[in-house]
């Protein structure tokens, strides 16, 4: 079976394969078209860091003070929910990654003393606590130094480092999409199992080469191999495989989020088993509490717990304040997930508590997406509409004319308040749904009855109820002239 071959069986297939659609499908098989999408994106983000660093210092009015915190969170989620990890795909981080590469050759592999996700894990928490400590979205400035940073720490990492050792190792943003994923509608995957076992060369992973041995197309720097490839995780949706394979064989197709991933058991390409990774594990549990916290950071009873807390310890510092929350809510996570496992031991013929929680952590993952896209919605469609007074106000800044007209700060909400609010109270309930989804499968997957698993799902409603309360308090309307 050749390429052609494959390729019409493919488009036989209908709708459901992306890359063989009319229009779109020519865009995704072409091999510059992360290149040209990364472009664009780097050139969005040069406009960002100009205005952070010369522009307006009042964040409202300023292109860093509301597109990387408004806008593009807003859009991440949304591609995440309805299409699959498209930041990855268009990531303006990875173009001097790239030149990085070119320029330096690295041969040296990512240190053992520092595996998995151990480091994304640190620098997600201590983001997320300097981003509440320091007000990094009312700061332009801080803002257009921390985007600066990010593209230094991927040149500097991949001209170290072969590989693609800042997406798999140290992005948190990475991360992020990773576990977001798990949700997304799409995956890239191979089509002819049949072709990948008779295939000799492998290219998906290796790459593909000339006659003299010269790499023309990179393979899965991730180290996922397609054939024994398991859902979106550690998947960046960059296609090299796609480009990389000489028979066509794999594609981007539609599936309902969530099937792949449920068994932590299932031994996954450049994984391995997800129950034998604290470091996924805990990534997991991360993220779920960072999802509340960001959100608990944005509401008026925030500022009373602070003020409690500060009279009850004694400490004015809020940095310091906020990491014992960030300490807390960690904590109480962890020691929840561990009431839940041992519960669960006790009510059902289980190995033991560990064995547990190294396989139901995963379900929360979808609650706490959920958490996180309601969150980012919510700013999204209460501030989308300023991308335009901040277009006019930029170009005003710029050349000194009104080009575009005079800034129009009277446009903020893409939807009314009601309206935004109950579609955020609706995103959160499908996370929640997906959790217990999860929850039970697993159950079935191990002949659990209802009674061992309700620790887990009384847990998942713990959580939906917090979320529902956070969401119902008055947010900050970050981003916008409001607030």
């Amino acid at each position: 079976m050749n390429r052609t071959t494959v390729l019409g069986s493919a488009s036989r297939q209908g709708w459901g394969e992306l890359t063989q659609w009319p229009l779109l499908g020519r865009v995704l098989r072409w091999r510059h078209a992360r290149t040209t999408a990364q472009t664009v994106l780097l050139l969005l983000a040069g406009l960002v860091l100009y205005d952070g660093f010369f522009g307006p210092s009042l964040a409202p009015k300023n292109l860093a003070g509301t597109l990387p915190w408004v806008h593009w969170r807003g859009f991440v989620v949304l591609a995440l929910l309805l299409a699959g990890n498209l930041f990855c795909f268009a990531c303006p981080f990875m173009l001097p990654r790239r030149l990085a590469q070119q320029l330096f050759r690295p041969t040296r592999s990512w240190p053992r003393w520092l595996p998995g996700k151990w480091v994304a894990i640190t620098l997600l928490v201590g983001f997320f606590w300097a981003y509440e400590a320091f007000d990094l979205w009312a700061s332009p400035l801080l803002t257009a130094w921390v985007a600066l940073a990010y593209f230094v720490a991927a040149f500097v990492i991949d001209g170290f480092f072969r590989g693609a050792a800042f997406c798999k190792h140290v992005c948190p943003i990475g991360q992020f999409n990773f576990v977001g994923s798990l949700l997304s509608p799409t995956e890239v995957r191979i089509r002819d199992a049949s072709m990948c076992q008779r295939c000799q060369t492998k290219d998906c992973i290796r790459g593909r080469f000339d006659a003299n041995q010269r790499l023309v197309q990179r393979g899965c720097e991730l180290g996922l191999y397609q054939p024994a490839k398991i859902g979106n995780l550690d998947c960046t949706f960059c296609l090299d495989c796609l480009h990389a394979c000489p028979y066509g064989n794999v594609g981007i197709r539609w599936r309902l989020p969530l099937k792949a991933e449920m068994d932590p058991e299932t031994l996954r390409s450049g994984i391995g088993h997800l129950h034998t990774r604290p470091d996924w594990a805990t990534l997991v549990l991360v993220l779920v509490a960072l999802g509340f916290l960001n959100a608990f950071g944005m509401v008026s009873p925030v500022y009373r717990f602070l003020e409690w807390l500060s009279q009850t310890l004694h400490i004015s510092s809020e940095p310091a304040l906020l990491a014992i929350v960030f300490v807390g809510a960690l904590a109480a996570l962890a020691l929840a997930i561990g009431l839940a496992s041992q519960l669960t031991r006790v009510l059902a013929p289980v190995p033991g508590p560990r064995w547990v929680a190294t396989r139901f952590v995963y379900t929360l993952a979808p609650l706490g997406f959920g958490m996180w896209s309601a969150h980012y919605l919510f700013h999204f469609f209460t501030g989308a509409l300023t991308l335009l007074p901040l277009a006019q106000q930029f170009v005003l800044d710029l050349t000194g004319q009104a080009i575009l007209g005079q800034p129009a700060w009277h446009l903020a909400s893409l939807l009314p308040i009601a309206t935004t609010t109950d579609l955020v109270l609706i995103v959160l309930a499908l996370g929640y749904f997906g959790s217990l989804v999860w929850t039970m499968q697993l159950a079935k997957r191990y002949r659990l009855g209802l009674l061992a698993i309700l620790p887990w799902i009384g847990l998942q409603t713990g959580l939906f109820v917090v979320g529902i309360w956070l969401l119902g308090q008055p947010m900050e309307m970050r981003g916008t002239l409001l607030g």
